[in-house]
């Protein structure tokens, strides 16, 4: 009776997940935070409702839900913004992650006794700013054109997106090197701006295949969802296959798909983009609940003041960044200082591949994975907060 105990732990999900995300948006706290804390409880650690069958494949499932929201912001993204806030989002896309990142390693180094390359993982794994809080709301600011004069929740939409593959590219590096003899790390590093290089082009073929088949076939707007959402993963798992050929930073590619169908139709991107949020309630349900399920709660309590710290000092290393990012923009400093705190929440990336270098086999995986969830429950909650309340003060809506 396997299907019946997945079918059961699937219907449990759901219905708790969305009970959880209710009651704590009642509190104006993020529904996310919700759908963890009810993962930690019903999962392996806690009451055990789920399936060992849906553990088993929750990295899937994660890396899908990753895809979405990385197409949503895609499909967010509108070229003639982008031409307005060129280098102020390709800065913002780079320095404030390699800044948190490079620091969240050295740091784990001396205080968790990480090697190198576990504390790389973890570094990238922090490092990542959260699409799931960030492109909502920058969304909503675009919507209501609340400072789209300057283009700034653009900027961050857009940086942000970019950051996220950047982390997961670097971190992907790391976990590559993970039990190899022989590692050349100037090689490796050199061949990131490669990956990006590929990732675009793979994405950018897809696309123009994708608009052919919508512009020469009849295809109904839901199914043509479904086929983007598809070759997206299809995009992600030639990465995968590539990967020890040819390095390719797939999801700035999934990223592409929805920019470049955007552009060339764009009333069928801004379809797509709002079928896209519905799937996204059901994909952020499993990515939060099954992250929350693989959580060692007693070791996270463990780990609690030295993972505050690193991240704590990470965020700082970040806030300069993000600082340094700007610097010569038309932004004034208020504006900097909201772009600041958009940038700290964290979330998605954390939960997509918090729990991969402990599926792995990595002797710091769970040390890792605690501080992940650290991240979220510190930062998510804070940072969807300041956003909101900060933003509405900053950000005036444009005549």
């Amino acid at each position: 009776m396997e299907f019946q105990h997945v079918a059961f732990s699937v219907a449990i999900i759901i219905l708790l997940g969305l009970l959880s995300s209710k009651i704590f948006k009642k509190v104006k706290l993020p529904g996310l935070l919700g759908m963890l804390f009810l993962g930690i409880i019903i999962g392996p650690y806690g009451l055990n409702l789920i399936d060992n069958a849906i553990l088993n494949i929750s990295g899937d499932l994660r890396a899908i839900a990753l895809i979405i929201i990385l197409l949503r912001a895609g499909f967010g993204i509108h070229m003639e913004g982008l031409r307005k806030v060129g280098m102020s989002a390709v800065k913002m896309s780079f320095i404030p992650d390699l800044m948190e990142g490079l620091t969240v390693m050295f740091v784990s180094c001396y205080l968790m006794g990480f090697s190198l390359i576990d504390a790389g993982m973890l570094g990238f794994i922090i490092a990542a700013a959260s699409p799931a809080v960030i492109v909502p709301q920058m969304l909503s600011f675009i919507k209501r054109r609340m400072g789209t004069r300057k283009e700034i929740p653009l900027i961050i939409l857009t940086g942000a997106s970019v950051d996220n593959v950047l982390s997961i590219t670097l971190f992907s590096i790391f976990a590559g090197m993970y039990g190899s003899q022989h590692v050349n790390y100037l090689i490796t590093f050199l061949s990131i701006p490669l990956q990006f290089a590929l990732g675009i082009l793979f994405g950018l073929i897809t696309a123009v295949i994708l608009i052919f088949l919508f512009k020469r076939f009849k295809i109904r707007n839901t199914e043509k969802t479904l086929i983007i959402l598809a070759s997206a993963i299809l995009l992600k798992n030639l990465g995968d296959v590539l990967s020890s050929m040819v390095p390719i930073a797939a999801l700035i590619g999934v990223m592409v798909i929805g920019f470049v169908i955007l552009e060339k139709m764009p009333e069928l991107g801004m379809e797509i983009s709002s079928k896209l949020d519905k799937i996204w309630i059901f994909a952020e349900i499993l990515l939060f609940v099954l992250v929350g399920a693989q959580v060692n709660i007693q070791l996270a309590a463990s780990f609690a003041l030295v993972g505050l710290a690193i991240i704590l000092i990470g965020l700082t290393a970040r806030s300069a960044g993000v600082y340094l990012s700007l610097m010569g923009s038309k932004l004034n400093l208020r504006e900097k200082i909201f772009c600041i705190i958009a940038y700290t929440p964290k979330a998605t990336v954390q939960a997509a591949i918090g729990a991969i270098p402990l599926s792995m086999g990595v002797a710091s995986g769970q040390e890792i994975l605690a501080i992940a969830v650290i991240a979220i429950l510190f930062t998510a909650p804070l940072g969807a907060w300041g956003v909101n309340w900060y933003g509405e003060k900053v950000l005036k809506p444009d005549e």
